[in-house]
């Protein structure tokens, strides 16, 4: 009997938005994502294109918050790649490599879905090295890719 109500009750309260959601509601293409809702304090009523366009936007603030994200999205995996670009060209290779660190880190799991061609590839190529190597590596694919990331070039 309370199991029942307590379903009803948990998903009144996730309509009406009273809790912090940590993932994508159920049937959506990127269920899987989760995310630590005290990093991001989304209400469980926000739709969810405007839940990732949010944590887009903390990552391209904070990047750090890149690792308390569980299986990220293409959208979440292109907002760490344009901060990446942005140390790179700033030459703050440090940062730089603790971003992409975070970004080795996500690729462990198979469900997540690769944000650039060959990136998922370049990351296992190197699964045997140590991470200061791997980290190289991703940084070494990030910089011979063409244009910046998430950005379509037009010519003139």
């Amino acid at each position: 009997m309370t199991s029942p109500l307590l379903k009803l009750l948990k998903h009144v309260s996730r309509i009406c938005g009273f809790e912090t959601a940590d993932a994508f509601p159920p049937g959506h293409p990127h269920a899987r994502t989760r995310w630590v809702g005290a990093y991001f304090d989304i209400a469980s009523d926000v739709k969810p294109d405007e839940m990732e366009r949010r944590i887009c936007a903390a990552i391209g603030n904070t990047p750090m918050v890149f690792g308390h994200i569980t299986h990220p999205t293409p959208a979440m995996q292109r907002a760490l790649l344009g901060v990446i670009e942005e140390r790179l060209r700033r030459n703050n290779g440090r940062e730089a490599a603790q971003l992409a660190a975070l970004l080795i880190a996500a690729y462990r799991s198979p469900y997540t879905q690769e944000a650039l061609p060959g990136l998922r590839a370049a990351i296992d190529a190197t699964r045997d090295e140590e991470a200061p190597a791997r980290v190289r590596a991703v940084l070494a694919f990030l910089g011979d890719m063409q244009a910046p990331f998430d950005v379509i070039e037009m010519r003139s």
